[in-house]
């Protein structure tokens, strides 16, 4: 029995909750990295506990949940802090995608895609995969995507923009792209293409997976996925 892993990554209005959709309609396993950031600190569990006890109340919303800009600023204004509060929600991550990807594995699933949106940001997880893809947009389409979605003016759509690694960066680094530069049906036949080959890919064994994403989430992975819920 094999199975390997497929990191799936993108920028800002770069189309890959519409990549995503379309996996998931084939019946793809997608662990969506996001998610599970959100999920681990929702109220009554153990991580949001914790945080309450060192960090007090005043970083909560009304409804209970936790405030992330204010959390944030807190973090990134005292390293201290930021090292607690990783020590309480970095266990939790880990746990929780350890979790669905031997839940994937046991049900038989031939490969597991990693939605991650800083995938790229860390060159150190992408040595894990047996594959990696990129939802691209050029430029000037992910502009006017980001500012008829958002409602930003065009100067503060290329700050957010900016503030990321540019796509034709990670575009050097990806295995597989998905250009949805076009249209949406352009897009989903990209995807099915990519399905193709990944179901035809049998070379990656079961024990390098489980070995590899214990490595890669030690190695920072539930880092990187705390940086961008605070973010």
């Amino acid at each position: 029995s094999t199975m390997f892993l497929v990191g799936l990554s993108g920028g800002i209005a770069s189309g890959k909750s519409t990549v995503v959709a379309v996996l998931r309609e084939l019946g793809c396993a997608v662990i969506d990295a996001d998610v599970i950031a959100r999920e681990v600190v929702q109220p009554h569990s153990k991580a949001h506990q914790q945080i309450l006890q060192h960090f007090g109340t005043g970083i909560l919303l009304e409804n209970g949940e936790i405030n992330r800009e204010a959390l944030g600023n807190i973090i990134f204004s005292q390293p201290e802090k930021r090292r607690l509060l990783n020590s309480i929600t970095h266990p939790e991550i880990l746990k929780e995608m350890l979790k669905q990807v031997l839940k994937y594995f046991v049900l038989g699933y031939r490969y597991v895609i990693l939605d991650i949106p800083l995938l790229f940001e860390t060159r150190g997880l992408t040595r894990f995969m047996k594959y990696t893809v990129l939802v691209y947009c050029d430029p000037p389409t992910q502009l006017v995507r980001l500012m008829r979605r958002s409602g930003l003016g065009a100067a503060e759509a290329e700050a957010r923009i900016s503030s990321q690694l540019p796509l034709d960066e990670k575009r050097k680094w990806a295995t597989h792209v998905i250009d949805n530069s076009g249209d949406r049906e352009s897009t989903r036949r990209q995807v099915l293409r990519l399905h193709a080959r990944l179901e035809d890919s049998l070379d990656f064994l079961w024990a390098r997976l489980a070995v590899g994403t214990a490595v890669a989430a030690l190695g920072g992975l539930a880092f990187l996925l705390l940086r961008h819920f605070i973010s």
